[in-house]
């Protein structure tokens, strides 16, 4: 659970980049945690998890009402989410997830979860999920992925892939564009 954290903290030393371990002091840790709120969630998401994976009773239950009526984020503690988790507005953020890899940046009011049956997307490394955006059902998001804010992502993304629309498409693959094929 500590080096967990310890990864989510790396994300809010410098914005938009993960910071090298050797940067995450106490010091450093407390500050942030003073300054940003959503990392408080993080800590509490982490502890949660910590929790669950001890059995401690209740604490799970208590950990995930508390980040939803404090911070307005809904996550399962002991999810398996990776390290350097980032949620920078966690306030109408769903996440339940099969698998979160490490590094993944969830911006505002997204829904991470199940469609029509119950079952859950699994997401990869260095994943960007922009605003608004829904991952929805049994999918496989790659890693490198960006999703574009207000995309609505139904099917396997491949890996360094660029996601837009309702329903998502690929629009660019590793920087190279992907040209549409219209027929007339």
């Amino acid at each position: 659970m500590l080096e967990r954290f310890k990864q989510d903290v790396q994300r809010w030393v410098v914005p938009q980049q993960v910071a090298d371990p050797s940067e995450v002091t106490l010091l450093t840790t407390l500050r942030l945690l003073w300054r940003h709120l959503p990392l408080r969630a993080m800590l509490w998401f982490r502890f949660g998890s910590w929790c669950r994976k001890k059995r401690i009773p209740f604490m799970k239950g208590f950990v995930q009402r508390l980040l939803y009526r404090r911070y307005g984020l809904e996550i399962e503690p002991g999810a398996d989410i990776g390290g350097g988790l980032y949620i920078p507005h966690p306030i109408g953020t769903t996440v339940f997830a099969k698998r979160i890899g490490r590094n993944c940046s969830i911006i505002s009011s997204v829904t991470i979860g199940m469609r029509n049956e119950w079952a859950f997307p699994q997401i990869g490394d260095n994943v960007f999920i922009g605003a608004g955006a829904r991952v929805l059902g049994d999918i496989r998001i790659g890693n490198d992925v960006v999703i574009g804010a207000n995309a609505v992502v139904i099917h396997d993304v491949p890996d360094g892939a660029t996601v837009v629309g309702i329903p998502a498409k690929v629009v660019r693959i590793r920087g190279e564009k992907v040209r549409d094929k219209v027929q007339k």
